[in-house]
């Protein structure tokens, strides 16, 4: 008896899962109703941070990649226009790219921000294409590993200390011929100095030239001591944070 109403149980969640991958108004209504939900709660995390694209971004990027495909179908199903149903929204995915470039900025010279909220309207967008065709179970799993991966992954890498301190520095060399000595040295792990690159000197001494670069700060060094390190060597005139 009890094989037989697990069997019985399955075989009604089955008639559910297709009865609600129909195309019908009552579908329609809980596949906007998804999107509005899993869109809003991976835009709750971008808001909290105050990224450019928050949690109302993301609701209509999802509910609009949603209505995209849904479209699709409808076009097809009901209209009888003969053509392919994913085709409107396939441009869903070269198309969000735009967007996501908006919240991309550039900090500094060599600083990159906003990257996670670009590939997560990216993925809100992917999420709302499987609303509109009724992929909801992928839909769901996806919404819960992208919360993960943007929210509680954040945390994990916070708390074990996985991200170490990067600060802009520039400095500057007292004699132009010392510049390979010194890139050389800087690039050992004892400075940790990377990405560099030559610029002109700001103090405007004929015989100098600058560097700038990223330097990686340990756990329990300040970036006073880091640049007072770098400051001590005796072909640097100076070495300066930059913002």
């Amino acid at each position: 008896h009890t094989m037989k109403g697990v069997v019985s149980y399955f075989a009604k969640m089955e008639a559910i899962m297709q009865y609600l991958r129909d195309f019908n108004i009552v579908t329609v209504t809980l596949r906007l109703v998804l999107a509005f939900l899993f869109g809003g709660i991976i835009g709750m995390d971008r808001e909290r941070k105050g990224r450019p694209a928050g949690m109302r971004t993301h609701i209509l990027v999802c509910l609009g990649a949603s209505m995209t495909t849904m479209s699709g179908f409808f076009v097809v199903h009901t209209l009888g226009i003969e053509s392919d149903p994913l085709r409107i929204s396939a441009q869903v995915i070269s198309g969000i790219g735009f967007l996501g470039v908006g919240t991309i900025l550039i900090t500094g010279r060599m600083h990159v921000k906003g990257l996670t909220t670009a590939a997560g309207l990216w993925t809100t967008a992917s999420i709302g294409i499987a609303l509109g065709a009724g992929f909801y179970e992928g839909a769901l799993l996806c919404t819960v590993l992208s919360v993960i991966a943007i929210s509680v992954l954040y945390r994990l890498e916070n708390l074990l200390g996985s991200k170490t301190a990067v600060i802009e520095v520039y400095i500057e060399i007292k004699d132009v011929d010392q510049t390979n000595h010194v890139v050389n040295l800087l690039s050992t792990e004892e400075y940790k100095v990377y990405k560099m690159q030559i610029t002109p000197s700001r103090s405007g001494l004929a015989n100098n030239i600058g560097i700038e670069a990223l330097l990686r700060l340990d756990k329990n060094e300040s970036k006073a001591e880091a640049l007072e390190k770098i400051s001590s060597l005796p072909e640097v005139a100076f070495a300066l944070e930059t913002v």
